[in-house]
């Protein structure tokens, strides 16, 4: 393993391949996988200890989308969408903007993520799901250090941060300035939570847990209230598939966005205007299939329409975790867990120390939209896991990105079962599109320095209606991938330099160093 990003040895069935955004996530599933642990209990424990090291990006108080892979080749697709509260009321939304809120509590809906760690632990997990979060409780309880990348994180958002007294109190020093690089993050109540969900993942929808969740989220003012977290059910489903390089494609279904990655993972050097078009139905289309009709060929570009006439939809934001996992008997697990936007609402519940996530913000409050607020509905998803198979390989992709995730995934995902040196394809510049997501005014491509084809995707864009900008790279806006891989060669595991992760292949009595 090599903290740079990349592990690789031959495979046996005992043996894990795994890269998560931040090293503690490795280290909790390294600890589980000696423990007897399997590959879904190691993406478990990374996933959890993720909620404590990075709560800028992931939380219990989030969502979570992630697809399975048995041994046998079998492909399921976990959807733990929270939905908006029975009460909310929809016609004050309306009269007090045109679009919703970017944060607070009118923008919190129920998380989904505990329901979607006990989903993942009934289809795969080896071992009992207190075992599996004490690395992250003692995490939490003992102190982790704060990363570069949450540092940036609470500058970015300090004004966020020092509004809300949960925040404050666990990111600002006494003076009232961030806490820096390196410094001591001890979460007591978040050990807590992660005990009692341990002990019975229920208490956090029906139990202790979600009553002092629901106690706090009333004073915050927001409308969820006990039966809303009671109602609360992690959804197993069967994933999207499509060809694309010599590959057969797995992602999640509506709400999910995966459907957008599928439609572009062919698309070549065509992939800028595929994106744009792909961008725009996404908008337009996404939404709950549970409680409106969801146009899933006009989300996969199967459909001939002028994009120019759909209603526009939601512009949100995102942050994201993604953990991969491939064992060497070709199970896998691809997981994302989001707060949506950094830090979410900008609420931490302060009784449970969980960080609340805005999700709801990407709802649409133009009506007839398939992603219209409505109570009891799930907002559109950014949330895209992908795994690939074939030829004897199995990928599991991800990565933090927000909207941008599909582009950012198909920008990788044509090479990520050859490429012999995983942490290289991820290092390699990248573009995005995208406007008030990137802190921009209007649509725009955004490039890292050195993006092969530069120019020629410059004028493409300009034609695109596309404004061109450049950042300094390599950048969070460009995502931080994850990827495990099997194939003929063994295992092989490799994290994005733009995070603060590691990769690394773990059990089968080796570890790469």
């Amino acid at each position: 393993m090599t903290q740079a990003g990349i592990a690789q040895e031959g495979a046996t069935q005992a043996s894990i391949a795994i890269a998560a955004p931040h090293r503690a996530g490795v280290a909790a599933a390294r600890e589980i996988v000696a423990a007897g642990g399997g590959v879904v209990d190691a993406a478990l424990a990374a996933a959890a200890a993720l909620t404590v090291a990075y709560p800028h990006q992931c939380s219990v108080g989030g969502d979570l989308v992630a697809l399975v892979r048995s041994a046998e080749g079998e492909v399921r697709a976990v959807l733990s969408a929270g939905a908006a509260a029975g009460g909310l009321d929809v016609d004050a939304l309306r009269g007090g903007s045109s679009r919703m809120p970017p944060g607070g509590p009118l923008t919190v809906t129920v998380p989904g993520v505990v329901a979607g760690w006990a989903t993942l632990a009934d289809l795969g997990g080896t071992l009992p799901l207190r075992r599996v979060l004490a690395p992250a409780a003692k995490l939490a309880r003992d102190g982790v250090a704060v990363s570069d990348g949450l540092a940036r994180a609470i500058k970015a958002r300090l004004d966020v941060v020092r509004a809300d007294p949960g925040l404050a109190t666990l990111l600002l020093r006494g003076d009232g300035e961030p806490l820096p690089s390196g410094a001591d993050l001890r979460q007591p109540a978040l050990a807590r939570t992660l005990e009692s969900v341990g002990a019975d993942w229920r208490s956090f929808y029906t139990g202790e847990v979600a009553e002092r969740l629901v106690g706090g989220l009333r004073g915050l003012g927001s409308p969820l209230r006990a039966a809303d977290f009671a109602a609360h059910r992690a959804e197993v489903c069967e994933p999207l598939r499509a060809e694309a390089g010599g590959l057969t494609w797995w992602t999640a279904p509506p709400p999910s966005q995966g459907a957008s990655l599928l439609a572009v993972l062919d698309a070549g050097e065509g992939l800028l205007a595929g994106a744009r078009s792909a961008e725009a139905r996404r908008d337009a289309l996404l939404g709950d299939p549970r409680t409106s009709p969801v146009d899933l060929d006009g989300l996969l570009l199967r459909a001939d329409r002028c994009v120019e006439r759909l209603p526009a939809g939601p512009k949100p934001a995102g942050d994201t975790v993604a953990i991969t996992a491939v064992a060497g008997d070709g199970s896998a697990v691809t997981l994302i867990q989001s707060v949506f936007q950094s830090f979410g609402s900008g609420l931490l519940e302060p009784s449970t120390g969980v960080v609340l996530h805005n999700r709801g913000s990407a709802f649409s409050l133009v009506p007839g939209h398939p992603g219209e607020v409505r109570p009891g509905a799930r907002p559109p998803h950014t949330l895209c896991p992908a795994i690939g198979t074939g030829g004897g390989k199995v990928v599991a992709l991800g990565c933090q990105g927000g909207r941008a995730q599909p582009w950012i995934l198909a920008q990788v995902a044509g090479d990520a079962a050859e490429a012999e040196d995983l942490a290289g394809l991820l290092a390699r510049p990248r573009w995005v599109i995208g406007s008030r997501d990137l802190g921009l005014a209007d649509p725009t491509l955004v490039l890292e320095p050195g993006v092969p084809g530069s120019d020629a995707l410059a004028v493409t864009a300009r034609d695109l209606g596309l404004a061109v900008a450049s950042r300094p790279g390599p950048h969070d806006d460009a995502g931080h991938v994850q990827v495990a891989r099997l194939g003929p060669e063994g295992l092989a595991a490799a994290t994005d330099p733009r995070a603060d992760g590691a990769a690394e292949v773990l059990g089968g009595g080796r570890r790469t160093s």
